[in-house]
């Protein structure tokens, strides 16, 4: 709980009150290597926090799945447009190590925004977050060489090299898993 406490601290200056609140309404949630959090086409019922675990979100495709995303610890998860918009889930989520979620309901959240004074503040900053990983990765996928975004991805997140598959850190670089062989190769 004193991670979720640290990162509520880090969007807003939270009273003990309101931290408390937040908490109150969070589910714990264990999940092994492989377990799939969400479907395509489920709508997304939470917001979840990784105290522990790695997790890839993707496109499930007949032949190999498009992985656009990876969530670390001490971050949130979500397929977050589904979460808002109460609609079904263009994509998928899996954990990739054993997993520790910290669970809200969209029900909770939205009790947490009428019942705190800083809920709208973090929620918010949280979706301020997810936007700007999200157009960075967006830029990146238009203005880097595939061998470029492996460069930042291996400075920026050394520990996606060392955690997960390289087919899909290939899938997330937009690219093959023969031609990362052949950048790495380049590389090393």
């Amino acid at each position: 709980m004193k991670q979720i406490t640290t990162l509520l601290q880090s969007f807003a200056n939270i009273s003990d009150r309101d931290s408390a609140y937040f908490i109150s309404k969070l589910k714990k949630v264990e999940l092994r290597k492989k377990e799939v959090l969400l479907t395509k086409g489920k709508t997304e019922d939470y917001l979840s926090f990784v105290e522990e675990g790695t997790l890839r979100l993707f496109i499930p495709k007949i032949e190999n799945d498009v992985t656009f995303g990876f969530v670390f610890k001490n971050s949130f998860v979500s397929a977050y447009d589904s979460f808002l918009t109460q609609t079904p889930s263009e994509y998928s989520i899996e954990t990739l190590t054993p997993t520790i979620l910290w669970r809200l309901s969209f029900d909770d959240l939205e009790d947490i925004y009428q019942n705190t004074m800083i809920g709208n503040e973090i929620g918010r900053k949280n979706a301020e977050s997810l936007f700007l990983l999200k157009s960075k990765r967006e830029l990146s996928l238009l203005n880097n060489t595939p061998e470029e975004r492996y460069l930042n991805l291996f400075h920026e997140r050394p520990e996606l090299i060392k955690q997960i598959p390289l087919k899909y850190i290939a899938s997330y670089i937009g690219v093959t898993p023969q031609a990362l062989s052949r950048i790495r190769k380049r590389i090393y």
